[in-house]
């Protein structure tokens, strides 16, 4: 019976793969890194840091201006909005929402585009080409309009906008992935891991997918950004995140009636979409460039 042979040790550029990953998320620029640390900070303890409630309506203290205008108040550093909640409070509980949905659309899309992409780039034949349409319609389905479908039958919640998002993203991740293992399908490792007498399955994930993580680590850091604008439009059309749960879409929407008489209102969640989604946009080209040679021969 022939000896299955651990050929972990002829891979190229398994060893290498975790060691740029870390390498490049070391030399990270430090403003994006720092909004992307301070914005998961604020997700994470958000009940720790608020001295509001995200929910509690006070008329008496409706459309309070920000701390540095006149008749502001440092209780409410960057004022109140048309039922009297405090802007930060919700901005602060907004970013949970966007970070569970971003994390839990990423891991379940991105998871199975992953698998999708490894099973159609080394199978190849009718797998792929099955598995490739598939990806070819989710694409073409646009995807607000598909969010909007399924509000009008299901309703309106967190769950309906993460799973819309999930349906349409995963395809990207597989069109991606599976480019990159194609390529590597033609390497030296991959048939000596065959010759050596290792299954599909462990070529799969002790071969391929260490070599494609740089890749797939650009793609998800690129997507968060994509995603909390998808949420933020989703929810501002009213086929998102129900009121009154703290959305920054949604706050958007409530405060655009607004936007001449109190504009902090709009501003201020607008502001953090803005900042978020470069910080995780520009540390996303950092890690492309220094993850991929052919960006830094450029």
């Amino acid at each position: 019976m022939a000896k299955v042979i651990d050929t972990a040790a002829i891979q190229p550029g398994k060893a290498n793969s975790w060691a740029k990953i870390f390498a490049a998320i070391r030399a990270a620029p430090f403003i994006p890194l720092s909004i992307i640390v301070v914005f998961v900070l604020a997700a994470i303890l958000a009940d720790l840091v608020t001295f509001h409630d995200a929910y509690q309506v006070s008329l008496r203290d409706r459309l309070i201006p920000p701390f540095w205008q006149d008749g502001g108040s440092l209780s409410h550093p960057l004022g109140t909005d048309p039922l009297g909640r405090d802007v930060l409070t919700r901005i602060i509980y907004g970013a949970r929402v966007s970070i569970i949905i971003a994390g839990a659309a990423l891991a379940v899309g991105g998871g199975f585009g992953t698998l999708v992409g490894l099973t159609a780039g080394y199978y190849g034949g009718k797998i792929d080409t099955i598995l490739m349409r598939f990806a070819d319609i989710t694409l073409a389905f646009p995807l607000i309009l598909f969010a909007i479908l399924l509000v009008m039958v299901l309703g309106p919640s967190m769950m309906n906008v993460i799973i819309a998002i999930t349906l349409v993203l995963w395809a990207r991740y597989a069109r991606v992935i599976r480019g990159e293992v194609l390529g590597l399908m033609q390497r030296d490792f991959i048939a000596r891991a065959r010759v050596s007498g290792a299954s599909d399955w462990r070529i799969m994930m002790r071969h391929l997918l260490p070599n494609v993580m740089p890749t797939l680590i650009v793609l998800l850091t690129l997507q968060v950004g994509w995603v909390i604008i998808v949420e933020a439009s989703l929810s501002f059309l009213g086929a998102g995140i129900p009121p009154p749960t703290p959305a920054w879409g949604g706050m958007l929407a409530e405060g655009r009636e607004y936007v001449s008489t109190a504009w902090w209102v709009t501003t201020a969640p607008g502001v953090a979409i803005m900042l978020v989604v470069l910080a995780f946009n520009l540390c996303g080209d950092w890690l492309r460039e220094k993850l991929d040679p052919k960006q830094r021969s450029i």
